[in-house]
């Protein structure tokens, strides 16, 4: 995924209550629990093979190589409390909305005789529920990295360049060359 894509699902994540499991042991049980008790699924899952899974279960295996690790923890973090974060994702979308900070080039299409030379800008900015629930639900959708930037790039239009349609009327932002991006709900 992208850089919005994965900064919607860093922010997901971080509305989790507890921490997920520490040890490789009690994430690979976590993911066989998930999967209904299928060390088979779990294998194919992390492109392993069903034994090795058996044996981190049994704590026969303790460490694993750095790039399993990776996606073991990827994976418990992806699964990890999900009606916590769906009830967080729920309440961004209803009545919260979704705080952006990002450091990208702005440029703008506006009436004749403005600048529109982009130029990078640093901006925080609160965005209110109804942007929030489009970027859940595209995301939820699979939509690509440039949808959800026009999602983004609206809001930051409306909200902050157009001040919520009391100036710059025929205004349109182009959001690009994104430095980085961080979501927060």
């Amino acid at each position: 995924m992208g850089m919005l894509g994965d900064s919607l699902d860093k922010a997901t994540a971080a509305t989790a209550t507890r921490p997920i499991p520490k040890s490789a042991g009690a994430q690979m049980r976590y993911l066989v629990r998930q999967h209904k008790g299928s060390t088979k699924a779990v294998a194919q899952l992390l492109g392993i093979s069903q034994r090795t899974v058996e044996r981190y279960v049994k704590d026969q295996i303790r460490r694993p190589r750095p790039d399993l690790g990776a996606r073991i923890q990827r994976e418990v973090r992806k699964r990890w409390q999900p009606r916590v974060r769906q009830k967080a994702q729920q309440r961004a979308a209803t009545t919260d909305g979704i705080t952006v900070e990002t450091r990208a080039r702005f440029g703008f299409t506006a009436a004749p005789g403005t600048t529109d030379d982009g130029r990078m800008r640093l901006l925080t900015q609160h965005l209110p529920p109804q942007y929030a629930a489009r970027l859940f639900d595209a995301q939820a959708a699979g939509a690509p990295e440039q949808q959800l930037q026009n999602i983004v790039a609206e809001g930051l239009q409306e909200i902050y360049f157009k001040d919520h349609g009391r100036r710059a009327d025929g205004l349109l932002v182009e959001f690009t060359d994104i430095d980085y991006v961080e979501l927060d709900f």
